[in-house]
């Protein structure tokens, strides 16, 4: 796939994402970089990405602390300059059934999956508005459908806050062409579905339509549109990548 941008490297776009050490974030990265953007990638367990391209930055990043956030956004600007595209990835899944879940463990995914998306766009939002860029965030089927005990209340609600945040944020920034949408996916292949056991693997896997998982390269490739120009009138769109589990 050709660049996105040709000519000198400090002409290309560039892509901040979180979550990039995870399965999905692993595969965005790569499928951005394909396509000529630079990418500063940040994720609290960082270690497994090296970080040896000229085109490519990363950095430990705890998506809840204000001022790590803050200072991760300056350190993606004051090395490439500038910044076209926000991918937040990072979350995490929970578990159910409400009564068993604890105040500190609601609070601490809250923070995660719903308080660092605030963050990402507080922080970002002034770069956004000089590129004309945009953000992408991470909601997921369970804001579609109520979710499950699998995923836990906490991570259900959180990520309906994602959906309605991403259409917050369309209608306010449109007039400085930022253009905000996200992703839903239903399950996906990575560790987050692989803490599951056999069982609860294969009857996950008997309630999709399609009957299998979906692929982190897949949703990749959903990312890789919404921040390309063919998505150029899209804009507080909520992406049903679930394999059928959801209808809309």
């Amino acid at each position: 796939m050709p660049p996105e941008v040709s000519g000198s490297p400090a002409n290309r776009p560039v892509a901040f994402v979180t979550g990039a050490a995870g399965g999905i974030g692993k595969a965005v990265v790569s499928r951005l970089r394909q396509r000529g953007v630079r990418v500063y990638a940040t994720d609290v367990a960082l270690a497994a990405i090296p970080c040896t391209e000229s085109d490519f930055a990363a950095a430990s990043l705890d998506v809840t602390d204000e001022a790590a956030v803050r200072a991760a956004v300056a350190a993606c600007i004051q090395q490439f300059g500038r910044l076209d595209h926000v991918v937040h990835l990072a979350g995490k899944g929970g578990v159910g059934p409400l009564t068993e879940v604890q105040l500190a463990e609601w609070r601490e995914l809250l923070a995660i999956n719903l308080d660092s998306a605030f963050l990402m766009a507080k922080y970002t939002a002034a770069a956004l508005t000089a590129s004309r860029g945009t953000l992408t965030l991470m909601a997921s089927t369970n804001a579609l459908n109520g979710g499950s005990a699998l995923s836990g209340p906490a991570y259900a609600v959180a990520k309906a806050g994602i959906i309605n945040l991403t259409r917050y944020l369309a209608k306010e920034w449109a007039p400085h062409r930022i253009r905000v949408n996200c992703l839903a996916p239903g399950p996906i292949d990575t560790p987050m579905v692989g803490r599951f056991d056999a069982a609860t693997r294969a009857k996950l896997i008997e309630s999709v339509p399609l009957k299998r998982l979906g692929l982190a390269q897949e949703v990749a490739a959903a990312v890789d549109f919404l921040t390309s120009d063919g998505a150029g009138y899209m804009t507080g769109t909520v992406m049903n990548i679930s394999g059928g589990v959801v209808l809309d």
